[in-house]
């Protein structure tokens, strides 16, 4: 749990301090803070060092750091000096960075809240999305100061602000700039005297951001790894992180694979590592940088080969070498064996490599040259370093491949913006200082330099610019140590250049006199030879730098061989034809010949100058944010605070010029124009639009309509505010008013884009009412022309095509064709004779009932009703019917006949017989045609019930009657031969039964259901190809006709 900020007294010698402090944070404040955040109770007591043996200068003031002593005491690590944070190492983990925090200082303006790095990445990210500039953070201070873990934070709260609405793309891009710290830290950190996790090398990374602020890439600039720290180690400090997780945390049988032990002290580069205290996280820092270069899109073959190559490095550390006469030799040629496995080289070419080298003589000729065991072990050492710096490197822009923006237009995604995040290594003062140390310290003045120029130079010289009432504070200007290092032809980089070029045998004592002679008259150089008295340094070794953080003793042993970075062309060839895509990859100038001529490579020191000055130059037209790291003691304790060494820390920085120029300038500037389009909107007069004669006099009313005259300076272009609390206040109305303009805005758009909307649909229907009618009318004219004389033609219009009618018609024309069909078949009715209208209704009921449902009815032919009476039907017992017709007429006085046709039935066993069927508008008649037409059975036609026919061309009909005695009969001897007439039976029943106004039901079905003598029987149609005429026959469920056909 954080508590909240707890009021603590400030000496009585610090009052005066900055009002923004009392407002922001409740409590008294000092020269270097306006604010301060605490952390809960510590359980260890506190201590002071009064004094220390760190070098420094003299303070102006007589105790700065009482107030900070008293916050650290505290747990209070962040404190201000305007815009720059200053923050104290507490060699302790404090709850000061999760989630609650983050959403406590999310979108606040920077002195809203208490101090805080959350605060300054607040600000430096609304900088770049409100105002669309790049920005970028610095983080400062020496060694052991807390840098990296300052720059971690800082990246896991833009982190958490960003991508609200978890865009896929984004979150990736977020976690790969998260993961890419701990394989940077793994492969370039390691632990020194002074950090148990001291960055090795220089870091930036840009983080690009679209128009929405979210992260959409990024790219990691990486600087002078310290190399030689591969070979050797000062007493106490380890080789870098990789090496021991590699050692410690991976599985026993990878180790196996790689020919590798356990203990680091097995291998020379390791060995110093090995003997002071083992880092207890080395195995869980082994599996994190696995799970973090998976997630930043290494493959398991590359994750494969960095470990093989890591493996080399330690085996190569291992090789010795001897003389036999005058060969050199490998002691152990099975460590050869091993590297070449590793590095997927040829033995041969490897063991060729290490104990030679090839040199062109000349016109083609290439000289094999043998090497010393001196030499030998001197080549191993610098392929050693080589591939070391060459797998960073690889690493490096294997995760600048996969942060990389990926398919951004500006054109279409808006402008993208910065910022960058420096975390570089701090100033070092070691025991012995070698040209790492000093490449270090040069950077650490470059980036001094720039802050001088940006905060204390540039600031006075805008005041003056700007007409403002200013009283010069003097400040410690590094300018002409820089130049001590970087001037050209006169500076130590250029004499070190100079040096190595030279023909002849030049040695590092050769360069420090050389730089005697030609630097002995500058103030901040020195060397035994120009000072004899001074015993601390060494003759022909030592120089000495007058630093702004203090002085520094070089040891110029080594500058040469490191400056030059020889490596000899056999093993860039050998590596470049390696089997290993990885390795391969990292030697692309092993392609070269030997014998091609090339320009000679680029010093190592004047690679590391022109990339420091780009940097810088990149850092200068970005919007800076200071971080400022402090370190409290040497002890790595969180209960020691050494006053001395802070004073010097807090001197050096250039921390108390800087409470003084912002204590006696103003804290916010802003042009006039962009300073009134940001707050116009808070008073009457500059609202929307002021209409008086300059900006100046607008903003001039602005103010004085809040009342902040006394707190603000009115430059020749800018406005200068002297308070934050100013600031704030002015934010804050302007927040509470964002709304109510948004909202306003908001109508006025939306009531545009619907008055405009009104519109487009009033066009819009105009349109589609004119085209609707156009179609109607055109439809209607196409419908006139195609039935215009539907009259004379012979089928009235049946064959006429209708045209597609418009949707809106579509009702129209189902009801214009229903009326059509109803005309068209009057005009045939009205021509039809009366004697012909009875076959007509009886084939339009036959059709309602049959019509979908059967295959063929007979509707194209006459119906002659009456069969057993044609002779052509029934030549041979025609007349005998006639006479057995007219005597049952005779008789039963029926008024006509509806059908006669000959059958076949089933007879009460079971079996076919032959029949006839007489059906009167009274009974149905069986005939026996055997016996002249004898009548075996009479149906009375009212207790008929229904019909049953079938949906094939069998001429199936089953009579279903009230008594439930069902007679199922199959028409056949007709002429012509399948002649269809179930349909006409059916039609001349329905006809009959309507005209009688009686009801009859007609079913289809191809499994009729009758009643036989008392019991219910299934009726089945089967289809039998070699049948030659139909017979009824018993099936399981009660009878089967077979028809003949296919």
């Amino acid at each position: 749990m954080v508590l909240p900020p707890q009021h603590h007294p400030a000496p009585q010698h610090l009052a005066g301090c900055h009002p923004m402090a009392q407002h922001s944070t409740g409590c008294h404040s000092t020269i270097l803070s306006h604010g301060t955040w605490c952390h809960p109770h510590r359980t260890t007591s506190f201590s002071v060092l009064p004094h220390s043996t760190a070098p420094h200068r003299m303070l102006p003031t007589a105790c700065p750091m009482a107030t900070p002593l008293h916050r650290f005491s505290q747990g209070c690590i962040y404190t201000y000096i305007g815009e720059v944070v200053v923050a104290v190492n507490p060699y302790q983990a404090l709850a000061l960075y999760g989630p609650p925090m983050v959403e406590r200082y999310r979108g606040r303006e920077l002195y809203e809240r208490p101090p805080h790095l959350f605060a300054l990445a607040d600000a430096a990210y609304k900088a770049m999305k409100r105002r669309a500039k790049d920005t970028c953070i610095v983080i400062s201070g020496e060694s052991g100061a807390g840098k990296t873990e300052a720059s971690k934070y800082i990246m896991q709260y833009i982190a958490a602000i960003t991508n609200p609405t978890q865009r896929t793309e984004v979150e990736r891009v977020k976690n790969v700039l998260l993961k890419s710290n701990c394989v940077l830290e793994a492969f370039g950190n390691a632990k020194t005297n002074r950090n148990d996790n001291s960055s090795r090398f220089g870091k930036y990374m840009d983080i690009n951001f679209d128009f929405k602020g979210d992260p959409t890439g990024g790219h990691v600039h990486n600087y002078l790894l310290e190399k030689s720290r591969v070979l050797q180690q000062q007493p106490g400090e380890r080789n870098f992180h990789a090496f021991y997780q590699l050692l410690l945390g991976a599985p026993a049988a990878l180790l196996t694979s790689l020919h590798l032990c356990r203990d680091p002290s097995t291998y020379c580069y390791t060995r110093e590592g090995a003997q002071g205290d083992a880092c207890t996280d080395d195995a869980s820092g082994y599996r994190a940088v696995e799970e973090a270069m998976a997630v930043i899109g290494f493959s398991p073959e590359e994750i494969g080969s960095v470990r093989r190559i890591l493996a080399a490095i330690l085996h190569l550390g291992n090789l010795r070498f001897t003389q036999e006469e005058e060969t050199t030799l490998v002691e152990d040629t099975s460590g050869v064996s091993v590297l070449a496995e590793l590095t997927a080289t040829a033995p041969d070419s490897l063991h060729r490599a290490l104990l030679a080298r090839t040199v062109a003589a000349g016109a083609g000729e290439l000289i094999e040259k043998g090497h010393s065991p001196k030499e030998a072990a001197y080549a191993r050492d610098a392929c050693a370093k080589a591939i070391y710096e060459r797998l960073f490197c690889w690493i490096v822009g294997r995760i600048n491949a996969g942060i990389a923006a990926r398919e951004y237009d500006a054109r279409v995604h808006g402008k993208s913006t910065v910022i960058g995040v420096l975390d570089i290594y701090g100033f070092e003062i070691f025991d012995k200082n070698s040209f790492e140390q000093f490449c270090i310290n040069y950077c650490n003045e470059k980036l001094q330099q720039l802050f001088i120029e940006l905060i204390l130079r540039q600031e006075q010289a805008e005041y003056q610019r700007e007409g403002i009432t200013w009283q010069t504070i003097e400040y410690f200007s590094n300018e002409p140590i820089v130049e001590l290092v970087e001037q050209p032809h006169r500076g130590i980089l250029a004499l070190l250049d100079e040096a190595c070029l030279a023909a002849g045998t030049v040695t590092d004592s050769l360069f420090l006199a050389s730089m005697d002679t030609r630097l002995g008259h500058h103030a901040h150089y020195t060397s035994r030879k120009l000072c004899p008295t001074d015993k601390t340094m060494e003759f022909n070794r030592d120089f000495r730098i007058k630093h702004y953080a203090g002085d520094v003793t070089y040891s110029v042993e080594g500058f040469l061989d490191k400056n030059k970075d020889t490596l000899f062309q056999d093993f860039k060839r050998l590596f470049y034809n390696s089997a290993d895509p990885v390795l391969r990859a990292m030697w692309p100038d092993g392609e070269q010949s030997i014998t091609e001529v090339t320009k000679r490579p680029l010093t190592t020191g004047t690679l590391f100058k022109n990339s420091i000055v780009a940097l810088v130059e990149n850092l200068a037209c970005k919007e800076p944010y200071y971080v400022r790291c402090i370190k409290p003691n040497d002890q790595k304790s969180p209960t020691l605070f050494d006053m001395e060494r802070c004073q010097h820390q807090v001197s050096y920085l250039g921390l108390l010029e800087n409470v003084r120029v912002r204590r006696a300038g103003f804290a916010y500037r802003q042009p006039y124009h962009r300073f009134l389009l940001r707050y116009k909107m808070t008073c009457e007069y500059t609202w929307p639009n002021h209409l008086m004669a300059s900006d100046r006099e607008a903003t001039q009313a602005l103010l004085e309509q809040h009342g902040f005259q006394d707190d603000v300076a009115y430059g020749h272009t800018k406005v200068f505010i002297r308070t934050p609390r100013t600031l704030v206040c002015l934010e804050q109305e302007r927040a509470q008013l964002i709304p109510i303009i948004v909202l306003l805005l908001q109508k006025a758009w939306r009531g545009a884009l619907a008055r405009r909307r009104c519109r487009y649909l009033r066009a819009a229907y105009t349109i589609m009412a004119c085209y609707k009618r156009h179609k109607v009318r055109a439809y209607l004219h196409e419908l006139l022309r195609r039935f215009q004389a539907v009259r004379t033609l012979p089928d009235f219009g049946k064959s006429v095509v209708w045209p597609e009618p418009p949707a809106v018609l579509a009702h129209f024309q189902d009801a214009s064709q229903r009326l059509f069909r109803r005309w068209r078949a009057r005009q045939i009715i009205k021509n039809i004779p009366p004697s012909e209208m009875g076959q007509i209704r009886a084939k339009v009921a036959a059709m309602v009932a049959l019509g979908g449902l059967r295959e063929a009815w007979g509707c194209q032919r006459t119906w002659a009703r009456d069969y057993l009476s044609s002779p052509s039907e029934n030549p041979a017992l025609a007349l005998l019917f006639a006479r057995r017709l007219q005597s049952l007429k005779d008789k039963v006085h029926f008024g006509s006949v509806l059908f006669s046709c000959h059958v076949r039935k089933i007879n009460r066993f079971g079996k076919s017989q032959d029949r006839a069927i007489l059906v009167t508008d009274q009974h149905v008649y069986k005939l026996d045609p055997r016996k002249r037409y004898l009548m075996m059975r009479a149906i009375p036609l009212s207790t008929v019930t229904g019909l049953s026919v079938t949906s094939c061309r069998a001429q199936l009909v089953v009579f279903h009657t009230q008594s439930q005695e069902d007679l199922a009969v199959c028409l056949h001897k007709m002429q012509p031969v399948g002649d269809n007439r179930v349909g006409e039976l059916v039609g001349v029943l329905l006809e009959h039964c309507r005209a009688t106004k009686r009801e009859l039901q007609v079913r289809v079905s191809d499994c009729i259901q009758l009643s036989f003598r008392g019991h219910r029987r299934l009726l089945t149609v089967e289809t039998r190809p070699n049948a030659a005429t139909p017979d009824f026959s018993k099936s399981r469920n009660g009878f089967v006709l077979y028809w003949p056909g296919k």
